[in-house]
């Protein structure tokens, strides 16, 4: 609630007291939240936007936050507006855009709330993390199918200043090689290229029934696919049933899944290279007697 909306319906004074007895917490000047929903991030969001009023949206890890890619925790809100804009307040992360209107296509609305575009945002983002957890939304993202790296990279156009730019760039070239995870961005790295190394495609889609699963790393000559387990996701006993029956599924189709363990991939690479390389010549002796 905005104090300037409230003095509409009521005199100042019972704002104040308000304020005064606890009721009401000021949590930007002139704007005001129930006390049970200070430490609501959504709120604060929504009361930075009611501070900077018309002409602003979310941005950067906020916008992100109302997109759903997982971002870590920020007391911050960071907005945009134009150039003309100047908003200077603890708790808000003003940005200024020379051109900025808040509308299609640059700001959409998401849960009631203006946000930038989530390709502007994944790369509006970037200079605020470092190591997995700057790269974490993009795979996110991207992983999730809702968007490509060829849009995030378009959206990178004129932004030869953003810090980082180079390295966000090789993780773009990744991501349209089909990385969708720190252990695949990995084994891109040391496992699966290089000498020796034939060319893999990776997140391969196959029907599966009345389903459609993606091979992490499948040489097709061959038609075998490599596995890349990471604990996160393949730890329980559940998760390790749903794999043994997508692996026995895949077998009636001719493809052979040899799995690698993220211990492995990370601790051994030299090993399971020579494993990988070991397997393909063996499955390429046989292949004449496999299904094309």
């Amino acid at each position: 609630m905005t104090r300037r909306a409230a003095l509409r319906s009521i005199p100042p004074h019972v704002w104040s007291y308000a304020v005064a007895i606890g009721d009401l917490i000021t949590i930007f000047p002139g704007v005001a939240v129930r006390p049970e929903l200070v430490g609501d991030p959504d709120t604060r969001r929504r009361a930075a936007l009611a501070f900077a009023g018309p002409g602003a949206a979310l941005s950067h890890t906020s916008a992100l936050a109302v997109w759903g890619v997982p971002v870590p925790d920020d007391p911050e809100v960071h907005i945009l507006t134009g150039p003309e804009r100047r908003i200077r307040v603890a708790g808000i992360v003003a940005h200024r855009r020379v051109g900025f209107r808040p509308e299609p296509p640059t700001v959409v609305v998401r849960n009631g709330l203006p946000v930038t575009r989530l390709e502007q945002s994944l790369v509006d983002a970037w200079p605020y993390g470092s190591g997995p957890h700057q790269r974490a939304p993009l795979l996110y993202a991207v992983g999730q199918r809702w968007t490509t790296p060829a849009r995030i990279a378009a959206a990178l156009t004129g932004a030869r200043n953003l810090p980082g730019v180079r390295e966000l760039r090789v993780l773009l070239a990744k991501l349209a090689a089909g990385c969708r995870s720190e252990l695949e961005l990995w084994g891109h790295d040391h496992v699966f290229t290089g000498p020796g190394m034939p060319r893999f495609a990776r997140q391969v889609p196959v029907r599966l029934g009345s389903r459609t699963v993606y091979l992490d790393v499948y040489h097709h000559p061959t038609r075998t696919n490599f596995e890349l387990d990471g604990a996160a996701f393949h730890g329980s006993r559940e998760q390790r049933e749903r794999d043994l029956r997508r692996d026995a599924a895949l077998a009636t189709l001719g493809i052979l899944v040899v799995r690698f363990s993220h211990t492995r991939l990370v601790y051994q690479p030299e090993q399971v290279r020579e494993e990988v390389r070991a397997i393909l010549a063996a499955r390429s002796g046989a292949g004449r007697g496999c299904a094309p």
